[in-house]
């Protein structure tokens, strides 16, 4: 049995060490990364949750909540902390980890730190290979929590079975501004740290903002929550359960276009040389008649 074989036995039995290095080849795009992702199990069906807001809502230790619940449930969970790359090293600080640090011993949880690398959408450019292998295991739920919220950072939803965007009373002004995208992606609204004033106000706001949208076949709910202290929680589990059992992510197909264009596109770029091209262009650039898209074209 090949060393690749053996790795995906061991990952579809729920080692975690086998998990954290099919991660890493996969990510890294190293040698058996594409026999690692062509050997899984498509049928097997985890729930993802997507947990989304600005920074400073509270996303982290609402999903430490979360994992708690899980757990002492006795579910399996993984989880996705998404943190932004540095433009100076291209490193990143994983800060997820620390804030997630009562968990690391717990044998019922993973928990996994990536990068953005770059990519603007809230999300890793490689959260979707790393989530079907995720799925391979052995987890009850995947949750996956973005870097922060914006505009361009919808594509949780195609991602997520549910998608939670975490908001704080202090942001008013940050729903008014997020009415003409990242409102209409949630399914279920946390208005975290509602002890604090302002809260019942700002809950009608946003109730306010769903009765104004068209009605689909889930209308969203919204959870009042003091994550640091637990509450709010359980209703929030059981409202994820709840939408999970009555709907169909119907987003999914187009995120998995999408991803599906950019792999055929990288594999017919793979044998182009950009050094080659540049050096081409710059010897025939000065050519009479020298057209930029005909010289594209012979390439084709």
């Amino acid at each position: 049995m090949s060393d690749i074989k053996k790795l995906i036995l061991e990952l579809e039995q729920g080692d975690k060490k086998a998990l954290a290095r099919c991660i890493t080849i996969v990510e890294n795009g190293m040698e058996g990364a594409e026999d690692i992702l062509l050997s899984l199990n498509s049928k097997r069906r985890v729930p993802i949750i997507g947990i989304t807001g600005p920074p400073g809502a509270g996303k982290s230790t609402l999903v430490n909540s979360l994992i708690k619940k899980m757990t002492d449930a006795g579910l399996f969970v993984g989880v996705v902390a998404i943190d932004p790359t540095s433009p100076f090293n291209f490193g990143s600080i994983l800060g997820d980890r620390i804030r997630m640090a009562e968990h690391f011993n717990n044998p019922n949880v993973y928990i996994r730190s990536l990068a953005t690398r770059g990519s603007l959408g809230g999300l890793s450019a490689k959260i979707i290979e790393v989530t079907d292998v995720m799925k391979a295991s052995n987890f009850d739920y995947i949750i996956v929590e973005t870097v922060g919220v914006g505009q361009s950072e919808i594509e949780i939803v195609g991602l997520a079975d549910t998608t939670v965007l975490v908001l704080v009373p202090e942001g008013g002004d940050e729903v008014q501004s997020m009415k003409s995208g990242i409102m209409e992606i949630a399914d279920i609204f946390v208005v975290n740290k509602s002890d604090r004033a302002g809260a019942a106000s700002f809950l009608k706001n946003i109730l306010q903002l769903i009765h104004s949208q068209t009605l689909k076949n889930w209308n969203p709910k919204v959870v009042k929550a003091v994550a640091i202290r637990d509450e709010g929680t359980d209703e929030l589990l059981e409202t994820i359960k709840e939408h999970q059992e009555k709907t169909v992510n119907s987003k999914r197909p187009y995120l998995l276009a999408e991803k599906a264009y950019k792999l055929i596109q990288q594999h017919r770029m793979a044998t182009v040389n950009r050094q080659q091209l540049r050096d081409e262009v710059e010897k025939q650039m000065n050519v009479e008649g020298f057209n930029l898209y005909a010289f594209a074209k012979s390439k084709y």
